[in-house]
C-alpha cells in the first residue's frame, strides 16, 4: 500500500512537467529589421512639408541665386500644420529644412542664406524650432530633409562643402530634439548659381559625400534617427513619386549591388527576394502635382479616388506613406488640401470600422508543436507580439475562419511577424459561398502589412492559404472588413475635334454640367458622346443606381478644341507624326532631335484662331521608359508667325522622378501661333519627346 502511494505521488510530480514541454519559437530567417526600423514602419503614415523660397518664386527647384528677403509668409502657423496632420491620422512631419537652392529654415551658424536674413520675424525666427515644438504639442514625431546638393554654394563639388554639409547636419540633429527620420534626396549635381559661377557641376554621389562617414556621424550624434535615401540607408525610395509600391514588395534589398550602381531604380518598387539587408520601402507622393505650392494647382489637388488608391497601394503593400503638403505663401496648409485630407481619413476610417474575424471559429491545418503559444487564434487577439506559426518543415498551410452566419466582406488585412523576417512568397484567399469554396485573391508577399480590396462576397467561411514561404509560416494578424461601397469618379475625355466622352463603372448613372456648377441628378444625364468645341469646364458625377451613392465630382478644363490646329514647322523629325502632340491623347507621343539633330529643337503650331492665352502645359512621354524628357524650355507666341514674343522660359524641375504634366503660366496675351523650344534633355540625351502640348485659355 505504501509503495503504491509513493508511485502515485511520483507520477503526480512528473505529469505537470511532461504537460508543460516547451516548444521552441521559430528561428529568425534571413535579414531582420532593427527595432528602429520596426518602430518606423509602425508609424505607417506621415507628412512631408515643402515650404521655402520656392514657395515665393513659384519654382520647384531654386537656382541658388534667389534673395532670402523673398521669404516672407504673411500668416505662418506651424501649429495649424501639426493639427491638420494629427487630425488626418498621420504620425509625424518631415520638414524640408534646406532644399537644393541652399536656403535654410533655421538660423544656421554656417551661412547667411537662411531665415535670419529674411523679413519673417525680422530675421529672428527659427522655423525648425517652432515645428519641433508644435510636433511635441500634438504628439507627432519630427523628421528633417537636408539636401546634399546645394546650388548656391561656391564650394559645392569641393571637399570644403562636405565639411559645411556635415556641420549643418549636426546642427539639425543636436538642437531640435529627437529626429525620427533624416531624408537625403538623390538629386545631386547639375547646373546652378554656385556663388556666381553659373555653371554645371557633376559629382560622383557615393564617392564625393563619403556616406559611410556621414552615416557614422548621424548614428553617433542621433542613434534614434533612421536614415533614408542615398548611401547605405535604412529605408529606401519606392522607385516613383506616385506613392505606389509593387504588388510584390520585399523589405529586402541587394544594397551592395545598389551601392555599386547595379540596381535600376525600378527595382525599388518590389525590393529583392534575395536581398542581403533589411531596407523597407517608403512611398512618397504629393497631394498636388508639384512638391512646392503653386496657386495654379489649387484646383488640381489629387482626387479622393487617387488618394484612396495611394493608401491601399502603399501602406497596403508593405510600405510606409509619406504624403507631401505644399504649404502656401501664407504659411498654411491650403483649404483645398485640408478638404481632401478630411475626405481621405473619413473614407479610410469607414473602411476599417468593424472587424469581422474576431468572433469567428478559427482553425489551422498545422500549428507549431500543437502548442497554444502558436495557435491559429493568435491572429485575432490584438497582440502584435503573438502569432500563428507552423512547424519548421511546413512552408504551406491554411487557416480557416468560420462565421456564425453568412457575412459580407470586401477587405482583408494580413501581417507577418517581421521581427523573425519576411517569409511569405505566395498566398491565396478563398471564400465559402453557398457551400462552395471560391478563390477571391491570388497574391505574393505580405511583410509588415498587406491589405487587399476584393469584390464584396457574402461568405460562411474564409480561408487563407499560404502556398509558398521561405521558411515556417509566422503570421501575427489577420482581419476582415466590409467597407462601404465606394463609387469611383467618372473619366472625362475630349479629343482633338471636341468630342467629349464620359466613362463610368457599370451600373452607374452619370450627370454633368458645362457651366462650372457641381452636377446633381437635376443636371444633364450623360447618354453618349457629345461635341463641345469651346473652352469649357466640365464637371461630372457618377451615381450608383442600386445604393444611390454618389462619387466625388470629376472636373476637367479644356481650352478651345484643337480641331483647327496644325503643325507648321518642326526642326527635325517626321512632320506627319508630329500631329500626335496635338491629338488630345496623352498616351501617344512624338520624338525629335537625336544624334544628327542636336538640341535645342523647336516646333511651331498654328491654332487656327486668335486666342487669349495665359499659360501652356507640356505633357511628357507617358508610355514607355520616360527617357526622352525635356528639362529646359522656351515658349513663344505670335499673331502672324513673323513677330514672336517670349512668354516663358526655364526648367521643368524634378521631371525625371515626377514626369507629370508641366504647367507654366504667363501674363495673358493674344496669339494664333505658338512655338515650343526644347533646349535641353534630362541626362545626356539628345532626343526628346512630347505627348501633348496644350494652351491655357482665359475663359
Amino acid at each position: 500500500m505504501k509503495n503504491t502511494f509513493l508511485i502515485f505521488c511520483f507520477f503526480c510530480m512528473i505529469a505537470p512537467v511532461s504537460g508543460q514541454q516547451t516548444i521552441k519559437s521559430p528561428a529568425p530567417f534571413g535579414p531582420l529589421p532593427t527595432q528602429k526600423q520596426i518602430d518606423w514602419q509602425e508609424m505607417e503614415f506621415y507628412a512631408f512639408v515643402h515650404f521655402s523660397l520656392n514657395t515665393f518664386t513659384n519654382k520647384e527647384w531654386g537656382y541658388g541665386d534667389e534673395s532670402p528677403e523673398l521669404f516672407n509668409p504673411s500668416n505662418l502657423d506651424v501649429r495649424q500644420w501639426a493639427r491638420v496632420v494629427k487630425e488626418s491620422g498621420m504620425k509625424g512631419i518631415i520638414l524640408v529644412a534646406k532644399h537644393h537652392d541652399g536656403f535654410c529654415l533655421w538660423p544656421s551658424a554656417y551661412t547667411e542664406r537662411s531665415v535670419k536674413n529674411s523679413p519673417w520675424k525680422n530675421g529672428k525666427g527659427d522655423l525648425v524650432k517652432e515645428l519641433a515644438a508644435a510636433c511635441k504639442e500634438y504628439g507627432l514625431k519630427l523628421g528633417l530633409y537636408l539636401s546634399p546638393w546645394d546650388r548656391s554654394r561656391a564650394d559645392y563639388g569641393k571637399p570644403e562643402y562636405i565639411t559645411y554639409f556635415r556641420n549643418q547636419l549636426k546642427e539639425l540633429l543636436i538642437n531640435y530634439g529627437d529626429v525620427f527620420e533624416m531624408w537625403f534626396d538623390g538629386a545631386n549635381g547639375g547646373d546652378g548659381y554656385y556663388g556666381g559661377a553659373n555653371e554645371t557641376r557633376k559629382i560622383n554621389t557615393l564617392e564625393y559625400y563619403n556616406w559611410d562617414e556621414t552615416y557614422k556621424l548621424i548614428y553617433k550624434t542621433a542613434p534614434k534617427t533612421l536614415v533614408w535615401g542615398v548611401g547605405p540607408s535604412e529605408a529606401r525610395w519606392i522607385g516613383n513619386e506616385e506613392g505606389r509600391a509593387g504588388k510584390t514588395n520585399w523589405s529586402l534589398l541587394r544594397q551592395k549591388d545598389e551601392l555599386a550602381g547595379k540596381v535600376h531604380y525600378t527595382e525599388f518598387m518590389s525590393g529583392h527576394e534575395d536581398g542581403e539587408k533589411w531596407v523597407p520601402g517608403e512611398a512618397d507622393v504629393s497631394i498636388r502635382p508639384g512638391w512646392f505650392y503653386h496657386a495654379v494647382e489649387d484646383d488640381k489637388v489629387r482626387s479622393l479616388d487617387e488618394m484612396v488608391d495611394i493608401y491601399y497601394e502603399s501602406i497596403g503593400r508593405n510600405a510606409t506613406l509619406l504624403l507631401n503638403l505644399p504649404v502656401d505663401k501664407r504659411g498654411l496648409v491650403h483649404e483645398n488640401d485640408q478638404t481632401r485630407l478630411k475626405e481621405l481619413v473619413s473614407t479610410i476610417r469607414a473602411d476599417f470600422k468593424t472587424e469581422l474575424l474576431a468572433g469567428s471559429k478559427i482553425s489551422a491545418d498545422n500549428v507549431r508543436g500543437n502548442s497554444a503559444e502558436f495557435a491559429a487564434k493568435n491572429v485575432t487577439d490584438g497582440n502584435k507580439d503573438s502569432y500563428w506559426a507552423t512547424d519548421d518543415a511546413i512552408k504551406n498551410a491554411s487557416i480557416v475562419f468560420e462565421f456564425s452566419k453568412p457575412t459580407a466582406l470586401n477587405r482583408i488585412l494580413l501581417q507577418e511577424y517581421i521581427p523573425l523576417g519576411q517569409r511569405v512568397k505566395a498566398f491565396n484567399i478563398e471564400a465559402k459561398v453557398d457551400g462552395k469554396w471560391t478563390t477571391v485573391a491570388n497574391e505574393t508577399t505580405i511583410g509588415y502589412k498587406r491589405i487587399l480590396r476584393i469584390e464584396r462576397v457574402t461568405a460562411s467561411a474564409l480561408k487563407i492559404n499560404i502556398t509558398d514561404s521561405k521558411a515556417s509560416i509566422v503570421i501575427s494578424n489577420i482581419q476582415a472588413f466590409n467597407a462601404p461601397t465606394f463609387v469611383r469618379m467618372p473619366e472625362i475625355q475630349r479629343d482633338k475635334n471636341g468630342n467629349v466622352t464620359i466613362k463610368s463603372e457599370d451600373g452607374n448613372s452619370v450627370y454633368y454640367s458645362l457651366d462650372g456648377k457641381n452636377p446633381t441628378k437635376k443636371s444633364i444625364l450623360y447618354k453618349g458622346v457629345f461635341k463641345y468645341e469651346k473652352a469649357v469646364e466640365i464637371k461630372a458625377v457618377a451615381i450608383d443606381r442600386t445604393e444611390n451613392i454618389s462619387s466625388a465630382i470629376k472636373t476637367a478644363k479644356y481650352g478651345a478644341s484643337k480641331e483647327n490646329w496644325k503643325i507648321v514647322t518642326a526642326s527635325s523629325g517626321d512632320l506627319n507624326s508630329a500631329n500626335r502632340i496635338i491629338d488630345g491623347n496623352p498616351n501617344t507621343d512624338w520624338s525629335f532631335g537625336g544624334d544628327n539633330n542636336k538640341l535645342p529643337q523647336e516646333i511651331t503650331i498654328d491654332m487656327g484662331n486668335i486666342l487669349t492665352l495665359n499659360g501652356f502645359t507640356y505633357v511628357p512621354q507617358q508610355v514607355g521608359n520616360n527617357l526622352n524628357l525635356i528639362s529646359n524650355y522656351e515658349f513663344y507666341t505670335s499673331l502672324d508667325n513673323i513677330k514672336w514674343t517670349l512668354q516663358s522660359q526655364g526648367e521643368f524641375s524634378n521631371i525625371r522622378n515626377n514626369p507629370i504634366e508641366q504647367i507654366k503660366t504667363f501674363k495673358k496675351d493674344k496669339a494664333r501661333y505658338i512655338r515650343f523650344v526644347a533646349k535641353t534633355a534630362v541626362g545626356k540625351g539628345t532626343t526628346v519627346s512630347i505627348a501633348e502640348i496644350n494652351v491655357m485659355e482665359t475663359l
